[in-house]
Protein backbone atom coordinates (compact mmCIF):
# COMPACT_ATOMS: atom_id res chain seq x y z
CA UNK A 1 0.00 0.00 0.00
CA UNK A 2 1.17 3.52 -0.70
CA UNK A 3 1.38 5.83 2.31
CA UNK A 4 2.10 9.52 2.53
CA UNK A 5 3.03 10.69 5.99
CA UNK A 6 4.64 13.81 7.35
CA UNK A 7 7.36 12.96 9.85
CA UNK A 8 9.08 15.75 11.76
CA UNK A 9 7.82 18.25 9.19
CA UNK A 10 9.02 16.33 6.13
CA UNK A 11 6.68 14.45 3.81
CA UNK A 12 7.49 10.84 2.93
CA UNK A 13 5.77 8.63 0.38
CA UNK A 14 6.48 4.90 0.51
CA UNK A 15 4.99 1.61 -0.56
CA UNK A 16 4.59 -0.56 2.53
CA UNK A 17 3.16 -3.90 3.55
CA UNK A 18 -0.34 -3.38 5.01
CA UNK A 19 0.72 -5.00 8.29
CA UNK A 20 3.92 -2.94 8.77
CA UNK A 21 3.98 -1.33 12.21
CA UNK A 22 4.66 2.38 12.49
CA UNK A 23 7.71 1.72 14.69
CA UNK A 24 9.25 -0.39 11.93
CA UNK A 25 8.30 2.14 9.26
CA UNK A 26 10.11 4.87 11.20
CA UNK A 27 13.16 2.79 12.04
CA UNK A 28 13.57 0.62 8.93
CA UNK A 29 12.09 2.70 6.12
CA UNK A 30 13.01 6.21 7.31
CA UNK A 31 16.07 5.30 9.40
CA UNK A 32 14.78 7.34 12.34
CA UNK A 33 16.16 5.06 15.02
CA UNK A 34 15.51 7.38 17.95
CA UNK A 35 12.15 5.66 18.35
CA UNK A 36 13.00 2.50 20.21
CA UNK A 37 11.35 -0.87 19.77
CA UNK A 38 10.76 -2.78 22.98
CA UNK A 39 8.04 -5.23 23.86
CA UNK A 40 5.77 -5.23 20.77
CA UNK A 41 2.76 -5.51 23.12
CA UNK A 42 2.29 -1.84 24.13
CA UNK A 43 3.38 -2.54 27.69
CA UNK A 44 6.71 -0.71 27.86
CA UNK A 45 6.08 2.57 26.01
CA UNK A 46 9.59 2.99 24.63
CA UNK A 47 8.14 3.38 21.13
CA UNK A 48 5.94 6.42 21.88
CA UNK A 49 5.73 9.01 19.12
CA UNK A 50 3.17 11.72 18.54
CA UNK A 51 0.52 11.15 15.89
CA UNK A 52 -1.20 14.44 15.11
CA UNK A 53 0.11 15.71 18.43
CA UNK A 54 -1.14 12.80 20.54
CA UNK A 55 1.24 10.24 22.08
CA UNK A 56 0.77 6.76 20.64
CA UNK A 57 2.65 3.55 21.08
CA UNK A 58 3.99 3.03 17.58
CA UNK A 59 4.18 -0.74 18.06
CA UNK A 60 0.37 -0.82 18.04
CA UNK A 61 -0.20 1.52 15.08
CA UNK A 62 0.07 0.33 11.52
CA UNK A 63 2.03 2.55 9.15
CA UNK A 64 -1.00 2.73 6.87
CA UNK A 65 -2.97 4.24 9.76
CA UNK A 66 -0.55 7.19 9.69
CA UNK A 67 -1.30 7.85 6.01
CA UNK A 68 -2.14 11.54 5.63
CA UNK A 69 -1.15 12.32 9.20
CA UNK A 70 1.67 14.08 11.04
CA UNK A 71 4.13 12.03 13.10
CA UNK A 72 6.66 13.56 15.45
CA UNK A 73 9.53 11.46 16.72
CA UNK A 74 12.20 12.25 19.26
CA UNK A 75 14.38 13.49 16.41
CA UNK A 76 11.76 16.18 15.80
CA UNK A 77 12.07 17.72 19.27
CA UNK A 78 15.34 19.51 18.56
CA UNK A 79 14.86 22.70 16.55
CA UNK A 80 17.62 24.57 14.71
CA UNK A 81 20.34 22.86 16.74
CA UNK A 82 18.66 23.67 20.08
CA UNK A 83 17.44 20.95 22.39
CA UNK A 84 13.82 21.05 23.46
CA UNK A 85 13.49 22.09 27.14
CA UNK A 86 12.32 18.55 27.93
CA UNK A 87 15.54 17.16 26.45
CA UNK A 88 17.54 19.72 28.43
CA UNK A 89 15.69 18.76 31.59
CA UNK A 90 16.61 15.11 31.17
CA UNK A 91 20.25 16.16 30.82
CA UNK A 92 20.22 18.61 33.73
CA UNK A 93 18.34 16.37 36.16
CA UNK A 94 19.75 12.99 35.11
CA UNK A 95 16.37 11.80 33.86
CA UNK A 96 17.96 8.98 31.94
CA UNK A 97 20.19 6.12 32.82
CA UNK A 98 20.49 3.55 30.05
CA UNK A 99 18.41 5.75 27.73
CA UNK A 100 16.18 3.00 26.38
CA UNK A 101 12.89 4.48 27.66
CA UNK A 102 14.04 8.08 27.16
CA UNK A 103 12.63 8.79 23.66
CA UNK A 104 9.14 7.67 24.69
CA UNK A 105 9.37 9.56 27.97
CA UNK A 106 10.48 12.71 26.13
CA UNK A 107 7.60 12.51 23.67
CA UNK A 108 5.05 12.02 26.43
CA UNK A 109 6.56 14.80 28.54
CA UNK A 110 6.47 17.20 25.57
CA UNK A 111 2.79 16.37 25.03
CA UNK A 112 2.04 16.93 28.72
CA UNK A 113 3.76 20.33 28.83
CA UNK A 114 2.02 21.40 25.64
CA UNK A 115 -1.32 20.83 27.39
CA UNK A 116 -0.40 21.64 30.97
CA UNK A 117 2.56 24.00 31.29
CA UNK A 118 2.69 23.62 35.09
CA UNK A 119 2.00 19.98 35.99
CA UNK A 120 2.46 18.79 39.55
CA UNK A 121 4.27 15.58 40.42
CA UNK A 122 1.07 13.52 40.35
CA UNK A 123 0.12 14.79 36.90
CA UNK A 124 3.58 14.01 35.57
CA UNK A 125 3.49 10.52 37.05
CA UNK A 126 0.05 9.90 35.57
CA UNK A 127 1.17 11.08 32.12
CA UNK A 128 4.17 8.72 32.08
CA UNK A 129 2.34 5.84 33.77
CA UNK A 130 2.10 3.88 30.51
CA UNK A 131 5.87 3.73 30.18
CA UNK A 132 8.38 1.57 31.96
CA UNK A 133 11.80 2.63 33.15
CA UNK A 134 13.88 -0.05 34.75
CA UNK A 135 16.76 2.21 35.80
CA UNK A 136 15.75 5.44 37.51
CA UNK A 137 12.76 4.78 39.72
CA UNK A 138 11.10 7.76 37.99
CA UNK A 139 12.25 10.39 40.52
CA UNK A 140 14.72 12.01 38.15
CA UNK A 141 12.29 11.74 35.25
CA UNK A 142 9.67 13.66 37.23
CA UNK A 143 12.32 16.23 38.23
CA UNK A 144 13.36 16.55 34.58
CA UNK A 145 9.83 17.35 33.46
CA UNK A 146 9.41 19.88 36.28
CA UNK A 147 12.73 21.48 35.27
CA UNK A 148 11.46 21.81 31.70
CA UNK A 149 8.17 23.32 32.88
CA UNK A 150 10.03 25.87 35.00
CA UNK A 151 12.40 26.72 32.15
CA UNK A 152 9.53 27.27 29.73
CA UNK A 153 7.69 29.41 32.29
CA UNK A 154 10.74 31.66 32.67
CA UNK A 155 11.08 32.38 28.96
Amino acid sequence: MRVSVTVNGQNYVRDVEPRLLLVHFLRDELRLTGTHWGCDTSNCGVCVVQLDGVPVKSCTVLAVMADGHEVTTVEGLEKDGELDPVQEGFVQCHGLQCGFCTPGMLMTARWLLDRNPDPDEGEIREAISGQLCRCTGYENIVRSVRWAAEKEASV
